[in-house]
């Protein structure tokens, strides 16, 4: 079972997150506050923080929040997870739709150290069940379930 570290907000795409207290999931929309929310199937993006601990080892001063992560984690092989993948988090239940991405134009992060974690360690999913996700809430992977819209 993993752990919530952090929990982040941005009000604008392309910028990055800021750490904040607790956040609350719309079902089939996302964070509610955040830009990123919405009818499509990257609503929240997950991170582990061994992933930005790699990125520190590079020499970065970087933190949850910076590769633009809606939920940083701890203790659980996010891009190991099969797409459908339902993941339990504090009230929440959501269902991973996408891993990784395709970044068009380089961020700032890649330019400082000549590699992103982000796009091939990042992890998306939608909403399933709504509630409040706070720091320190575990993380209950649960099997994928059949779901003919999502392919490995």
């Amino acid at each position: 079972m993993g752990k919530v570290m952090a929990v982040c907000l941005s009000k604008n795409k392309g910028e990055r997150k800021t750490p904040v207290d607790s956040v609350r999931l719309v079902p089939n929309h996302g964070i509610d506050g955040d830009a990123h929310a919405g009818d499509w199937h990257r609503q929240v993006s997950l991170l582990a923080q061994e992933s930005i601990e790699k990125m520190q080892r590079m020499g970065l001063s970087v933190q949850a929040g910076d590769f633009a992560e809606n939920i940083t984690t701890v203790g659980i092989d996010l891009p190991g997870l099969p797409i459908g993948t339902r993941l339990n988090v504090g009230e929440t239940t959501l269902e991973v739709t996408q891993i990784g991405k395709e970044c068009h134009t380089r961020c700032a992060i890649y330019y400082q150290a000549g590699d992103c974690v982000m796009p091939k360690e990042g992890i998306f999913a939608r909403v399933v069940r709504g509630g409040g996700i706070r720091p320190g809430d575990a993380i209950e992977v649960v099997k994928p379930v059949n779901n003919p819209r999502l392919s490995d």
